[in-house]
């Protein structure tokens, strides 16, 4: 049986009990109910028995973000993350947009997936950001004007330094315990190349051999939780060729870990890929994940700061990663975690969602940075480049003076003893 037909089975899957309602970000914020799973699941039903997709149906599956904190509070095990990239494909199939929206859409979407366009950008934002034209053109609000969607890209866009290249292999320090590959990411390799260079070190003092093909590309995450499953497929063959080779790959990047342990289903209706999908899905880890499995050698050196940790969906809900990070992190002599409220309500990232939903993704955003700066912690650590953005321009919005890292980075200040004022001085 193909997935989609086994969609009509996964829809009678919910009894409309509701225990999704108070963990659905869109529902707390607006309390509609056709804004909630139970209620998106009725429309679905209704356009099965044949309803065509309106535009307002569209928009309340537009609204969701796919955060599956739905799925984790569900007690049937309704699977509502794959009934929403479903419903997505069909979305996109079916549903004449607006001009305006698929200019937007192509945009963001002929432009992330892609390191080297993301590289040539990288050049001009970053002469933007120093040129002082940054304050002008926010408060001018001439973008807002233009595309809010094109302000949100703006406005997230992170300070920008030089991407340190990393090489083709990272040699463990001292014996070799494993090797294992590493994805780098699109807008991680480009955004946040210093995490990529800082998991990398963590994993070579683990005793790791780090193997980093040159050609990787990206690994599909945006397009297959926007329902662009033909782009999302060729991205994951791509992916499942380069890393066929390794035993373990190793994600810093919550989205790509999610997506990736996905191929299988992705894949599932091709012959050919299916049980080459299904090995790389077995094969894939989140780093903090695959740190703990790994277990500590490196020695952990006093890092006396105060850190609150962010759970993003994509790493607890999709795969199940809570207690990873935070095992990690309480590891490290002198340092403190924090706990943040409403931790299962999404920081409004959620991919691209806060570049096509901006105004409900700044509600959220808001709500998240309220909660992060509760805390009085000194440094947020996310484990998602989206969620850093994210968070990080929120927080900067509320004038909150905390910094913001991956927990790759702070495991690599620790392991070579670099100081806390290595990560504080990230204010956002």
């Amino acid at each position: 049986m193909s997935a989609q037909d086994d969609f009509p089975n996964l829809l009678n899957d919910c009894v409309h009990c509701g225990f999704c309602l108070p963990t659905c970000p869109t529902y707390v914020l607006w309390g509609e109910e056709m804004d909630s799973p139970r209620g998106r699941i009725h429309l679905m039903q209704q356009h099965v028995e044949g309803e065509p997709l309106s535009g307002p149906m569209v928009e309340h599956f537009d609204r969701c973000l796919g955060c599956m904190a739905c799925v984790t509070s569900c007690p049937s095990g309704v699977q509502y993350d794959r009934l929403i990239e479903m419903t997505r494909a069909d979305v996109e199939r079916e549903h004449p947009r607006s001009l305006k929206e698929r200019a937007i859409r192509e945009m963001v979407f002929q432009l992330f997936p892609y390191k080297r366009r993301l590289r040539a950008l990288r050049g001009p934002l970053r002469a933007y950001q120093k040129s002082g034209l940054e304050r002008l053109v926010r408060l001018s609000g001439v973008l807002e004007r233009i595309s809010p969607s094109i302000a949100a890209m703006e406005r997230l866009a992170p300070p920008l330094g030089k991407a340190p290249n990393l090489p083709e292999r990272v040699a463990a320090r001292g014996e070799r315990r494993a090797t294992v590959g590493m994805l780098t990411g699109c807008v991680q390799s480009e955004f946040f190349p210093d995490v990529n260079s800082a998991t990398a070190r963590v994993l070579a003092l683990e005793g790791c051999d780090v193997v980093i093909p040159r050609n990787q590309g990206c690994c599909g995450a945006l397009s297959m939780h926007s329902g662009r499953e033909d782009e999302a497929r060729a991205f994951a063959r791509r992916t499942v060729e380069t890393f066929e080779a390794v035993d373990v790959i190793v994600v810093n990047s919550a989205g790509c870990g999610s997506a990736m342990k996905e191929y299988r289903a992705l894949l599932a209706d091709d012959p050919d890929w299916a049980g080459r999908a299904e090995a790389l899905s077995a094969k894939t880890r989140d780093l903090a994940e695959y740190l703990v499995e790994l277990g500590p050698r490196a020695t952990r050196r006093p890092l006396p700061v105060t850190v609150a940790y962010h759970d993003a969906c994509h790493l607890a809900h999709a795969q199940g990663v809570r207690s990873q990070p935070r095992e990690l992190l309480a590891a490290i002599p002198g340092l403190t975690v924090r706990e943040i409220a409403e931790p299962d309500i999404c920081c409004g990232s959620a991919g691209t969602y806060n570049l096509f939903q901006p105004e409900a993704a700044g509600e959220l955003g808001d709500r998240k940075a309220v909660n992060v700066d509760a805390t009085e912690a000194e440094l947020l650590v996310a484990a998602n480049p989206g969620c850093s953005m994210q968070i990080a321009t929120a927080l900067r919005r509320r004038g909150a003076g905390i910094a913001v890292a991956h927990t790759a980075q702070v495991l690599d200040a620790s392991l070579r003893g670099i100081g806390r004022d290595a990560l504080v001085a990230r204010r956002s």
